[in-house]
């Protein structure tokens, strides 16, 4: 599926979202990255989507209640490499990738399980190294969609193109700001259906002196081609994640809830979690 999944969080039982959450905040008691500003302003970098940091997320997401009877379930990785490229003295290009890992059963009604990978989203910004005058921080370019499933029931089987832009302000320990985009299906199977995205995903962070981050977003997604007229998407994410040192890697850790405000009737429903690890590379 399109970019729209470096949101897609796999809804889970309340009991299995406390259950992510309390790995995370045990695993706070690791070594830390020491209470300075450089590791609070590492952690604000993370905070901006479109940083001058090599940054590469492993999310693990997982879903149940799948489907109007709520039998469906799934495991779902997603491999999230960040690589900024510096064009020339004023502007850089931000490469975000999206490798998504899929386990699911009985997401596909008589279909049993699938397992392996799904569509790569891959999506390009070009970004001016400087805020504007107004500390606004902005990037844009293309987004693409790519048929790489292994299985033809975890993918689209569609060639996908479309605009991606993000907008963003960092005031003082605060992040704030919208990422959006449009994919639409440009070539593919001619017997699957036509893919026809708008994400909207508003974000705030805020980041404490002692390099714990506290997160907010909307990974809100528009379906134009849904056939049950249930075209929005639109989970409430809450996320807390900490800087960690381990030998010379710097890394982060996050888990969080979040809450499913609408869904179509074949998607999740109620409380999901996030786990996520991230290894950073800054310069």
């Amino acid at each position: 599926m399109p970019y729209v999944h470096c949101g897609q969080v796999m809804s889970c039982k309340s009991g299995q979202a406390g259950l992510l959450v309390g790995i995370s905040l045990s695993i706070w008691s690791g070594p830390s990255i020491g209470q300075d500003q450089d590791s609070t302003e590492l952690a604000q970098q993370l905070s901006n989507p479109i940083a001058s940091l090599i940054s590469v997320p492993f999310q693990l997401n997982y879903d149940t209640n799948i489907r109007p009877n709520d039998e469906g379930s799934r495991y779902l990785i997603n491999v999230q490499p960040v690589i900024p490229f510096s064009l020339n003295e004023d502007w850089n290009l931000i490469s975000r990738t999206i490798v998504p890992l899929i386990s699911q059963d009985d997401v596909i009604p008589a279909m049993g399980g699938q397992s392996g990978l799904g569509d790569i989203a891959q999506a390009l910004f070009f970004s001016p190294k400087a805020p504007t005058d107004g500390g606004m921080i902005w990037g844009v370019g293309p987004q693409f969609l790519l048929p790489t499933a292994t299985d033809d029931l975890l993918g689209g089987e569609k060639w996908g193109l479309g605009p991606t832009a993000v907008f963003l302000k960092q005031q003082n320990a605060w992040t704030y700001g919208t990422l959006i985009g449009h994919i639409a299906s440009i070539s593919g199977d001619d017997n699957q259906a036509d893919i026809n995205l708008t994400n909207i995903q508003p974000f705030l962070a805020y980041v404490t002196p002692q390099a714990v981050t506290y997160s907010v977003n909307l990974e809100s997604s528009y379906n134009h081609k849904a056939s049950d007229g249930q075209e929005w998407s639109i989970p409430v994410n809450l996320g807390v994640s900490k800087l960690l040192r381990f030998g010379e890697q710097i890394v982060t850790i996050q888990g969080g809830i979040r809450y499913w405000a609408d869904s179509p009737d074949n998607g999740p429903d109620d409380w999901g979690a996030r786990l996520t690890f991230t290894l950073l590379f800054p310069k």
